[in-house]
């Protein structure tokens, strides 16, 4: 009985094995679908408030990341610093990364 279990030895090598890449493939595709539906949206989104950020001048109605909603009325020469205007000589100095958006 135990030669007949040393008889069947290891199964042969089978082609079905898929090598390296096959291995790798699952991987492959959920790296795919992460930049696809996370980090392409996320880089676009960084560009268009870049380009937000860059044509921002005086008289636009800005709102900050803070809440705070008010006029841009002067940008300083580091450029940088926004001044706003948010009520009746009322002026306020915000950097120029916190504006989330632009109203009109």
């Amino acid at each position: 009985m135990i030669t007949e279990v040393y008889a069947m030895g290891a199964p042969a090598n089978r082609a079905s094995d898929g090598g390296g890449l096959l291995s790798f493939l699952p991987i492959i595709v959920i790296l795919l679908i992460m930049y696809l539906l996370l980090f392409r949206p996320q880089l676009k989104k960084q560009k268009a408030h870049q380009a937000m950020l860059n044509a921002l001048k005086k008289g636009d109605r800005v709102v900050t990341a803070g809440g705070l909603h008010g006029t841009i009325v002067g940008i300083k020469e580091n450029e940088s610093i926004v001044v706003l205007k948010i009520a009746d000589n009322v002026k306020v100095e915000v950097s120029k990364s916190s504006i989330s958006a632009v109203t009109r």
